[in-house]
């Protein structure tokens, strides 16, 4: 339970190699596919040498990340994100679907490939209201202890969900991690990136799941 609350960071995540093989492997797709995000939250899903590069990172950072969350055995696929000035991603939650899955998504990983000029701040917002929380409690045979509770699945579709959280009241935790850095977050925490006022936010994130 602690994990999916918990917070981290890796910094150095990939070597200055690495990191601008991974800017030169991901702008020649992005000119070769012509990708231009819809929204904010679009992903795009990277190219298997670009897959490899942070997969290599990734099993670099493990033990450093199993100290603040030592369930953690894989990542999935990473995806892309690219945000312009006036882009920003609302508060979430993406919570915890199925309790009884094997794997279970315990956090995510985003890794800021280049920082904004200005703005584009990545949040967590922790709150003590009952109201993120559903009745729903794991059993037996769960992958959490039995009795622990599930956040609430809130989506940043900027609509009533996100009308609904703004009432909640919540602290807002920011931070802006130098490009090369690896953020770890537990799967519920709600969390999104202020709006970008100049410049250029890349990064990329994963999911990371327990054995």
């Amino acid at each position: 339970m602690t994990e999916t609350l918990a917070v981290h960071t890796v910094e150095g995540f990939l070597t200055p190699d690495e990191r601008h093989s991974l800017i030169k492997v991901l702008d020649e797709h992005l000119e070769a596919t012509g990708w231009v995000p819809e929204r904010p939250s679009a992903a795009l899903v990277p190219p298997d040498t670009a897959q490899e590069i942070l997969e290599a990172g990734f099993r670099r950072a493990l033990p450093g990340i199993r100290r603040v969350f030592p369930s953690v055995a894989a990542c999935t696929p990473w995806n892309y994100h690219d945000l312009a000035p006036g882009d920003r991603i609302d508060p979430h939650l993406h919570g915890v679907p199925d309790p009884g899955a094997r794997p279970q998504r315990v956090a995510r990983v985003a890794f800021h490939l280049q920082e904004a000029a200005r703005g584009g701040e990545f949040f967590v917002d922790t709150c003590s209201s009952d109201a993120l929380w559903t009745d729903r409690a794991a059993g037996p045979g769960s992958a959490f202890a039995p009795g622990t509770r599930f956040a609430r699945d809130i989506p940043d579709d900027g609509g009533t969900h996100n009308a609904w959280l703004g009432a909640v009241p919540r602290t807002r935790w920011t931070s802006a991690p130098p490009a090369g850095t690896a953020v770890v977050y537990g799967a519920q925490l709600v969390h999104g990136v202020l709006p970008v006022a100049e410049g250029r936010l890349r990064k990329l994130i994963t999911n990371l799941l327990d054995g």
